[in-house]
């Protein structure tokens, strides 16, 4: 059986509109709340992700680190990532100089996003991601006009 989480960003939560979103129209979706520093919001992704396969993960900007950190850790556990306008640009470069992942990756960011610079994170996608589908986006950081027309039954199948 599949595994969905939604990672949410930095200074949102589980109850912002993308969460809301997920909870709707997948209700079997994991949604959990973080906060704190990246350790203490990676050790509650750890303790949520316990034991479950087949992880598919939707993260959105500091939860697109998070998850891209959680898929260098267990990348044999994640069957798939969507990143939203992802916080990969705090990676540390020995991570993605040294390390690849081939699962399928699909990234949604927008073009006018003045919150985390595209084209950083179009270099290290490119160097991290070797299945990657970039999509650029006329839209801003937190994907106003994309984000819920977006084919999330295909992404998350």
């Amino acid at each position: 059986m599949k595994t969905r989480i939604f990672i949410h960003g930095l200074e949102s939560s589980n109850k912002g509109t993308k969460a809301i979103f997920f909870k709707e129209r997948f209700p079997d979706m994991i949604i959990p709340y973080f906060r704190g520093d990246l350790d203490t919001r990676m050790n509650l992704l750890r303790q949520v992700l316990h034991g479950k396969e087949s992880i598919i993960i939707v993260g959105s900007s500091f939860g697109g680190l998070m998850a891209t950190l959680f898929t260098l850790e267990a990348p044999e556990r994640v069957e798939k990532m969507i990143l939203l306008a992802p916080a990969i640009n705090f990676l540390e470069p020995e991570l993605y100089e040294t390390n690849t992942l081939s699962l399928p990756v699909w990234i949604y960011h927008g073009i006018h996003d003045e919150v985390i610079p595209i084209d950083i994170v179009k270099t290290v996608a490119n160097k991290l991601f070797t299945a990657l589908t970039f999509n650029q986006v006329e839209d801003d950081h937190v994907l106003h006009k994309t984000f819920k027309t977006m084919p999330w039954n295909n992404l998350l199948s």
